[in-house]
């Protein structure tokens, strides 16, 4: 039966509800105790007076209306009627409330009500309007207003609807049956509380028999056991949403639910190899790759990770593996140096495991694999190899040349056994004071030594292998100069005594140390005495005092510096040393006046200028200086103003036909003697223009001029205007000679950057050039093409 049949069925079946007595479509009516129209009595009060009963103008009910009406009239409602009404016209029925003349509409002389159009209610369920009854003349109310209601009654007439569109799910692989998935919902906008309309019941249209659905509540399960990611990942399930409690006839929506197998960890880690094989040369730098070993997870993600790890292995601690997280890789690892000649070949055995452990699946086997590597060590021809990492040798300052100090050893442990050339690094040795034996490695003395200028000299020694000179190591040499006692001592500080003219004999007048370069084993212990030459007429004498001082003391009373002003003590210094070493030094003392303390309180002229220490042959030499560099300036400026300029032509061959010198070519910074610079500043010097009386012109052309400068108002405008106008005199001269000649008027003289134009020392000989190429410059170079022209022809002839 389909729902246009439904529809009219249920409205017809709805009037024969409505046209039943006692069901209010006369909705409004006047009732009394008795005849209509009469008042009725009910009795008497306790005082005897008798009781009415009141009038009810209006007697209400329910109104019931069915949706989505499809009959081409309008539906009708109800009838509203009053008792006033006689009939006759006079009463008119008015109506308000929701909907009232829109959607609902009365005929006011019958009380009839009627719907206009198709009502749904889902969009509302019932309207609440108000009714009475007026007087058509008066407009006088005949009842009081009344509330009703029309309630809309539902058909089925929506379809149930999921929540979402399609549904995404996820359920773990291997689950057990009847694992939730997930659940779905959907609803119906049909009244839930009137019939079936909105009862809904799923079921799976797509999916079986992998998952299925409780029929109530919309819950989806899985079906059956052991569904395995690896084999299948999505799966696409149809549910469906019937209402009508899924019997025939009622409306159905349907969604799709994506559902997908999560991992997890079933699947053991498998090497792809159970025996890898690696070459590597021995040069190889420990952390560098050796080699990647890989194994296959079925699994994804976290369930994929593995370790990687080393259980066996000839070679303990050469080789480490880690694993690549980004690609689960097992990368072999250098720890130590490789040597072909002490081991070829290495063996591991290798481990993988997963990570992340279910124990869930502990019985499907061990979750770990093995496989074996083999490492072959590959021969490299590499650098000799120095016994020692570094050399230290000793040798004595005064050891002779050629003296062999020690050596170095180096091989080549290569299974070539190439011989060792050894050479010193020069740029270690820049004085060459050490060479080495190329054949044996013994290092030898050059050149003097001398331990206190270098106690130590480092140098780098290179051994090379003699087939392959390519192939080079270095190994450094630590060379100690020891000392040797080669240095006498002297005084400590450059000591400035005096003595008092009152002194006292035996009073100490200074206190003198020593110093030596040489640093003896046992310490300087050094002697002090007065110069044997000087002992027996000594003024001083010298007391040594056993701790490496000595006091210079006064030998008599008083000194009178009139007589004697200074005085010089030679002091022997000798070492303890052997060989020992001693020198002569001279203290230099000083007579001055002093006060009864002791104070220095005068020196006379000759003290003070040696204690200043500048001497009258100091004086003499800084003199003769100054002299000689005020001769060397005379000199100079003498030679400037005697110099000559050096003439234009040097030669008097090399004098050409025609050639006009003007011997005023200067102005320049090096030139100031060509001609006088004031001549032209005279504004009377500058001439008119003159034709050239050294040819008869050929062609006369009026000169041209040049525009006249703006007026300068410095020192040089006289000097522009001169050039300027000899400028415009050679531009529009017809007759200039077209050979060269010299009209410089600039400055440019001797030493100018700019050049000089003239072709007169451009050659030697006429030979040397060709001058065929005058012909092509224009008439203004004819003569002098002419000219050269015709000495080439006639040399030729």
């Amino acid at each position: 039966m389909d729902r246009r049949k439904l529809g009219a069925l249920v409205v017809l079946w709805a009037m024969a509800f409505a046209s039943s007595p006692g069901h209010g479509l006369r909705a409004l009516r006047r009732t009394t105790g008795g005849r209509r129209g009469s008042t009725g009595l009910t009795g008497q009060d306790a005082n005897g007076v008798p009781l009415r009963r009141s009038k009810r103008g209006w007697m209400w009910n329910q109104f019931f209306l069915l949706e989505e009406y499809t009959g081409t009239d309008m539906q009708y409602v109800g009838k509203l009627h009053s008792d006033a009404d006689r009939g006759d016209g006079s009463v008119r029925y008015v109506l308000t409330g929701d909907g009232a003349g829109t959607v609902f509409k009365i005929d006011e002389k019958s009380g009839d009500i009627h719907a206009t159009k198709r009502l749904d209610r889902e969009e509302k369920a019932y309207y609440i309007l108000y009714a009475k009854a007026v007087n058509r003349f008066t407009n006088q109310a005949l009842e009081g207003q009344s509330e009703f209601i029309i309630k809309i009654h539902d058909i089925n007439d929506n379809e149930p609807k999921f929540t979402k569109d399609p549904y995404m799910a996820r359920v773990p692989e291997m689950s057990d049956i009847g694992a939730s998935v997930i659940q779905v919902t959907a609803t119906d906008a049909d009244d839930a509380t009137y019939g079936n309309s909105a009862r809904v019941v799923y079921s799976i249209l797509e999916g079986q028999p992998y998952f299925s659905v409780d029929p109530e509540t919309g819950l989806i399960k899985t079906a059956l056991p052991g569904m395995d990611r690896e084999v299948k990942e999505n799966y696409q399930v149809v549910i469906q949403a019937k209402d009508m409690a899924g019997q025939m006839g009622g409306l159905s929506g349907t969604t799709t639910v994506s559902i997908t197998l999560s991992d997890v960890n079933d699947n053991p880690p498998r090497f792809t190899k159970t025996l890898y094989d690696f070459r590597v040369p021995e040069s190889l730098e420990p952390g560098s790759v050796v080699g990647v070993v890989r194994a296959l997870d079925a699994d994804i993600g976290e369930n994929a990770e593995m370790d990687y790890r080393i259980i066996g292995s000839d070679g303990p601690g050469v080789f480490d593996i880690a694993t690549n997280r980004s690609t689960q890789d097992g990368v072999i690892v250098l720890r130590k140096p490789l040597d072909f000649e002490k081991k070829h070949q290495f063996g591991l055995r290798l481990q993988v495991e997963n990570v992340h452990l279910n124990p869930r699946f502990f019985s499907m086997g061990p979750f770990r694999d093995e496989a074996s590597v083999k490492i072959t060590v590959e021969d490299v021809d590499e650098p000799p190899v120095f016994e020692r990492p570094s050399y230290i040798m000793e040798v004595k300052e005064d050891a002779a040349k050629n003296t062999v100090i020690g050596a170095v050893s180096a091989s080549d442990l290569d299974d070539k056994r190439s011989p060792i050339r050894y050479t010193i690094d020069w740029r270690t040795d820049m004085d060459r004071v050490f060479n080495i034996h190329s054949g044996n490695g013994s290092v030898y003395v050059l050149r003097e030594l001398d331990r206190e200028e270098n106690a130590w000299h480092n140098i780098s020694v290179m051994a090379t292998e003699f087939n392959n000179p390519q192939q080079i190591s270095r190994v450094p040499v630590f060379i100690r100069v020891l000392d040797v006692n080669d240095n006498a001592p002297a005084f400590a500080a450059n000591y400035e005594t005096f003595v008092c003219e009152n002194a006292k004999a035996n009073q100490r007048i200074q206190t003198i140390g020593a110093t030596d370069p040489d640093e003896p084993l046992a310490g300087h212990r050094f002697f002090f005495r007065v110069a044997p030459e000087a002992a027996g007429k000594a003024n001083f004498s010298v007391h040594d005092n056993k701790d490496n001082t000595a006091w210079i003391l006064t030998q008599r009373n008083g000194y009178n510096s009139l007589q004697k002003s200074v005085y010089h003590v030679p002091v022997v210094i000798s070492d303890g040393d052997f060989p020992m070493q001693s020198s002569t030094n001279t203290l230099t003392v000083r007579v001055c006046s002093c006060d009864r303390e002791g104070n220095m309180k005068l020196c006379n002229a000759e003290a003070l200028t040696a204690r200043a220490g500048l001497s009258t042959g100091a004086l003499v030499a800084i003199l003769l200086c100054v002299i000689i560099l005020l001769m060397i300036v005379v000199l100079f400026a003498a030679l400037r103003r005697q110099r000559k300029k050096e003439p234009l032509i040097v030669s008097k061959e090399d004098v050409r036909d025609n050639v006009v010198s003007y011997n005023d070519e200067g102005g320049g910074e090096e030139d100031t003697q060509a001609f006088d610079i004031g001549t032209l500043r005279n504004p009377e010097a500058i001439e008119e223009s003159k034709q050239r009386r050294d040819i008869l012109p050929e062609t006369f052309y009026p000169p041209l001029r040049r525009p006249a400068p703006p007026p300068t108002y410095d020192n040089n405008g006289d000097v522009r205007d001169f050039i300027s106008q000899r400028l415009q005199d050679n531009d529009g001269d017809p007759t200039a000679p077209p050979y060269d000649s010299l009209a410089t008027y600039a400055y440019e003289g001797n030493g100018s950057v700019a050049e000089s134009l003239s072709s007169l020392e451009s050659v030697t000989t006429e030979g040397d050039q060709d001058y065929n190429y005058l012909s092509e410059w224009g008439p203004r170079f004819k003569k002098l093409a002419d000219m050269y022209g015709g000495e080439d022809s006639g040399g030729e002839s």
